[in-house]
């Protein structure tokens, strides 16, 4: 191997270590949102696709409903939840919009295939950019009704400055947060198999025209 050839390949295993201590740092000072990033080798992709930037697959076969996932792409986690019949019903009821400051999504904030009351592909599957738009830090994910208090319908909370999200990623109103959740280029490569970072055939969306990283 050549010295340049040495010299880029230690240069590229920094960036993926200095991505990997930052990320360990940022998840451990929001303390149980640490459970969020299961390290489960089936499901996250080689460490050679996650040093290129390009797309990255997520099987979900073994997502059961009610939980979440995340996957790293570009430096930034992509939750992947799982949500129940029940958790999307709640979704459509006007004490979940009522709380909400862009429940029609009508801020840039997603892909038009994801412009709908459940900011997704698939309805049972949703698919945001896990940092909260007010400052950047992690929200928890707290899906369970009255979990987090009393009214809570589930969704997530970012624990830094007390921002709220719904199940969809739709931020509350009255919390420092001003957009939704972003939702990246996705697509369903197969039935179990989530493709971050490439939009289905046809779309063109790319995450920076977003209101709101």
């Amino acid at each position: 191997m050549s010295e340049s050839s040495e010299a880029e390949h230690e240069a590229e295993t920094e960036t993926r270590r200095d991505f990997v201590v930052t990320l360990a740092g940022g998840m451990a000072a929001i303390g149980a949102a640490a459970v969020a990033w299961p390290l489960i080798d089936s499901m996250n992709p080689s460490a050679d696709v996650l040093a290129s930037g390009g797309p990255v697959n997520l099987d979900i076969s073994h997502l059961k409903p009610g939980s979440q996932t995340v996957v790293p792409w570009r430096g930034m986690p992509i939750f992947i939840a799982h949500r129940t019949p029940q958790e999307l019903k709640i979704l459509q009821e006007s004490r979940d919009t009522a709380l909400l400051r862009d429940p029609k999504s009508n801020e840039h904030q997603q892909p038009d295939y994801a412009k709908n009351w459940h900011r997704s592909i698939k309805p049972n599957y949703l698919v945001v950019v896990g940092i909260c738009t007010h400052l950047g830090c992690i929200p928890k994910f707290e899906p369970k009704p009255g979990e987090l208090a009393a009214g809570w319908l589930g969704g997530y909370f970012c624990p830094c400055h007390g921002s709220k999200y719904d199940l969809s990623g739709r931020v509350y109103t009255g919390v420092p947060a001003p957009y939704n959740l972003p939702v990246p280029p996705y697509h369903f490569a197969s039935d179990t198999i989530i493709r971050v970072g490439e939009n289905p055939k046809g779309s063109k969306f790319n995450l920076g025209s977003v209101e709101q990283l």
